[in-house]
């Protein structure tokens, strides 16, 4: 397939391709393929949903990197020295960082409390009054989008920075990305519109009532802004000469640490990002809608894509290893 055809195929899809916007793709430092969908340019921005994690564990890095934080064994509640803890919680002072990025940590709930945290005025102080639990830390991996919304708390503590300027200082302005604005609003409408419309974004951030970006979802990225992140990735941490963050810590970030279940394709998972092949080194940053950072590090090819809300559609992986790469790679 070539990249015309390739175009063609998406916009006559009715099917899981038919929300693509975007495509971009860089190999060994060059672009190689960039295209738009339903009215979008190269440098609009998408709600790019759960990949917002791995850029949170990017930030992570940043942070440990500047000696803020010592290692991912560091207990939770050391960031949190004023959290008054509920009455015969004891199992939240075992969780640690590590925990919170590979999604091992217990939480007190069935399912994401959406209405009791995004209702609230501080929605990681919120988060907390659910982490822990009386099964104490068992090691089973629990995906939440809110849990993780803790580890925002965590970098702005640990560094005395707004996670948002963190972001814009040390990751994006290095990578040429868009400085980033907070959204501002957070009602219940509000929420809705900026998950379910499909018109590009401003270079933008969703965040709570405190200014606290969501860690689990909510920021506005356009594809090539993911295919640069992903490119540094593939470099070890570096971007055109320039070191964004440590060797060290992206082949920490990206080690695989759990084994997943069907639900999540069988992968196995690092520090809130994916790896879809036990014998290939290839790493991905997913969220709903297809929307997704992906990192083949063999090749040399790092691939963003965009996509608006649709149900049911997250793993793209499969599409880009059939479709996108060979009509890069001929």
């Amino acid at each position: 397939m070539t990249t015309e055809q390739l175009h063609t195929y998406i916009a006559a899809s009715d099917g899981n391709e038919s929300n693509i916007c975007q495509i971009y793709a860089i190999r060994d430092g060059k672009t190689v393929y960039e295209d738009n969908w339903h009215g979008y340019s190269t440098r609009d921005a998408v709600n790019v949903n759960s990949v917002t994690k791995g850029v949170m564990a990017l930030l992570t890095g940043i942070v440990r990197d500047m000696g803020h934080i010592s290692g991912m064994d560091a207990k939770v509640m050391e960031f949190f020295p004023d959290h008054t803890v509920k009455r015969g919680e004891k199992t939240i002072y075992d969780v640690t960082l590590y925990h919170l990025l590979t999604m091992t940590a217990p939480y007190k709930f069935r399912s994401d409390p959406w209405t009791k945290i995004c209702t609230s005025d501080d929605w990681t102080r919120a988060a907390l009054d659910f982490l822990g639990g009386r099964k104490g830390i068992t090691g089973e991996f629990r995906y939440t989008s809110l849990g993780i919304q803790i580890l925002a708390g965590v970098l702005e503590n640990a560094s005395g920075m707004k996670c948002i300027d963190i972001a814009n200082k040390y990751l994006f302005e290095p990578l040429g990305i868009p400085g980033h604005v907070i959204h501002g609003d957070s009602s219940k409408e509000d929420q809705f519109d900026f998950l379910m419309n499909k018109a590009p974004r401003k270079n933008e951030w969703y965040s709570d009532p405190q200014g606290v970006v969501t860690a689990g979802w909510g920021l506005c990225l356009s594809a090539r802004d993911m295919a640069k992140i992903g490119s540094m990735c593939i470099n070890g941490g570096v971007y055109e000469g320039r070191r964004i963050v440590s060797q060290e810590w992206t082949e920490e970030m990206t080690a695989p640490y759990i084994q997943l279940g069907e639900r999540f394709g069988n992968m196995q998972y690092g520090y809130l990002w994916y790896r879809p092949h036990k014998d290939r080194d290839i790493f991905a940053a997913i969220g709903d809608g297809g929307n997704i950072i992906y990192a083949d590090a063999e090749k040399g090819i790092s691939v963003g894509i965009t996509g608006t809300f649709k149900p049911r559609i997250f793993n793209r992986v499969q599409f880009i290893e059939e479709k996108v790469i060979p009509s890069i790679t001929g």
